[in-house]
């Protein structure tokens, strides 16, 4: 290999002969370096790859640098840090994504929502006003027909139907702004 000097310049100059020897001097162990903070082959070639295209699309500025392969390693290292953390994102968004879809089956299968989101319910339930609040009481919690609920509380049969009606559409919005907008299977359901 010649002088990293004149390398750095012969290929800031555009000569390509240049570029592969700093390709084939620098490949393998940026590789490896990667490799260890990354435990994926393919991610270390694909940065390893993308650097040696960067380093060629900025040849120019390569007689500024001082020392390249701190240089190398900088780049290397930061990319290597942007995809750990693109992964952990992408990770933790299907993480998720796997729990609303584990809580949805789990709501869907027993027709409710999992004793984890009763407080939520609650929560919803004392946001509502009080007449629907205490329709919605009767009507879900204690199991009593519009007419029972109608009857207690001497209102019409429709009234009770329009108030449960508001009560799960406030009920519904408090959940989704919390929760997601899964929740909605649960109250297509009933």
């Amino acid at each position: 290999m010649h002088n990293e000097k004149e390398l750095l310049l012969a290929v800031s100059r555009g000569n390509e002969q240049a570029f592969c020897e700093l390709v084939d001097a620098y490949s393998s162990p940026l590789h490896t370096f990667i490799f260890r903070h990354t435990d994926s082959r393919e991610l270390a070639e694909e940065i390893v790859q993308d650097i040696f295209t960067q380093v060629w699309l900025t040849r120019e500025t390569l007689t500024e640098v001082r020392n390249f392969y701190t240089y190398l390693y900088v780049l290397c290292r930061n990319r290597a840090f942007n995809e750990l953390k693109k992964m952990a994102r992408e990770k933790k968004r299907l993480q998720q994504w796997q729990q609303e879809q584990d809580t949805a089956s789990m709501a869907d299968e027993k027709g409710e929502l999992p004793y984890e989101y009763l407080d939520l319910v609650k929560e919803a339930v004392e946001q509502l006003p009080a007449q629907q609040k205490k329709v919605w009481t009767l009507s879900r919690k204690e199991g009593l027909t519009y007419m029972q609920v109608a009857e207690q509380l001497q209102i019409s049969r429709e009234t009770v139907k329009s108030y449960l009606k508001a009560a799960n559409t406030g009920i519904l919005k408090y959940l989704t702004a919390r929760i997601g907008p899964w929740v909605i299977f649960l109250f297509l359901k009933k």
